[in-house]
């Protein structure tokens, strides 16, 4: 990596926050240690994940998306490791983009690890991602926390999640830890594991540990995760009733909206904000380096 100054930037969509850097040619080495020091709150900048935004061009995973999207969400757990997709990564990244002057509002092309992802970014900031069809294996997972056991929804959204309906968010402990699921074999790669209640007709709350970030304040698959297993659980899933569902979502950070269509689609409305700008410093890049 070169230790000249690389800049970057802060950024968070209903609390779920960022470290953005910007990186269009493919020109910064990003090795799990520095991305987690780089994520770090107290020793570093500070996020549940870091953003590299590259031309997918440029990157050897995204180059054969390259004719369908401009730009890559190269995404990076807190810890390092890498994640398939990140749905307020993705608003965030796409307001980072109109901000920098790289695309316009309006429609956007996004490549992840999870396939092209199709956002909106309306006149009031606010960002559309079109997250795909949502996967729902009929593997039978159990989570646990503190001695009560919960029967949990498998969903798939480009990344793994345990949905489980609980009576108290309470029930989900501290979520500093990873909370007990089995059978392990379900999810070799981990999971994120959202637990739920209701507030009203259509209208849920949840906390989520993410796999490699622990408990954060929002998560975008997360929450069509939510609202998949919702539909299902409340007989409102749209392929068999030919009506769009939609469901508000309440986060920790704040809200966000999911609709599922009969076609199968998921779509996810909400805020992204940049916060900050700035470079990072090459002699504490070093440090980290060495």
């Amino acid at each position: 990596m070169s230790t000249s100054q690389i800049p970057f930037l802060k950024g968070h969509g209903t609390e779920n926050d960022f470290v953005i850097v910007p990186d269009p040619d493919n020109a910064v080495d990003l090795p799990a240690s520095v991305v987690a020091r780089l994520c770090d709150r107290r020793a570093g900048i500070g996020g549940d994940g870091l953003l590299h935004v590259v031309r997918s061009a440029a990157h050897p995973e995204a180059h054969g998306m390259a004719d369908r999207a401009e730009w890559f969400m190269d995404y990076r757990n807190a810890d390092g490791s890498i994640a398939e997709m990140c749905g307020n990564g993705v608003r965030v990244f796409a307001s980072y983009l109109q901000r920098a002057g790289l695309v316009a509002e309006g429609d956007l092309a996004v490549a992840t690890r999870a396939g092209v992802k199709q956002a909106h970014i309306a006149k009031d900031g606010d960002v559309t991602v079109s997250m795909g069809r949502a996967v729902l294996p009929e593997d039978d997972v159990t989570v646990s926390v503190n001695g009560r056991n919960w029967a949990a929804r498998n969903v798939n959204m480009g990344n793994p999640h345990a949905v489980a309906f609980v009576d108290d968010l309470a029930h989900a402990g501290d979520l500093l830890s990873v909370p007990p699921f089995s059978p392990a074999s379900v999810y070799p790669d981990g999971v994120n594991i959202e637990f739920v209640v209701d507030r009203g007709p259509r209208h849920v709350a949840m906390r989520v540990h993410e796999r490699g970030s622990g408990e954060t304040r929002s998560c975008g698959t997360g929450a069509c995760a939510v609202a998949v297993a919702a539909a299902r659980r409340d007989g409102a899933d749209p392929a068999e009733t030919g009506t769009p569902a939609t469901y508000t979502v309440d986060l920790p950070g704040g809200t966000l909206v999911i609709t599922e269509h009969p076609d199968g689609g998921v779509d996810m409305t909400g805020p992204a904000v940049i916060v900050a700008e700035g470079t990072i410093d090459p002699a504490w890049l070093e440090t980290v380096i060495g």
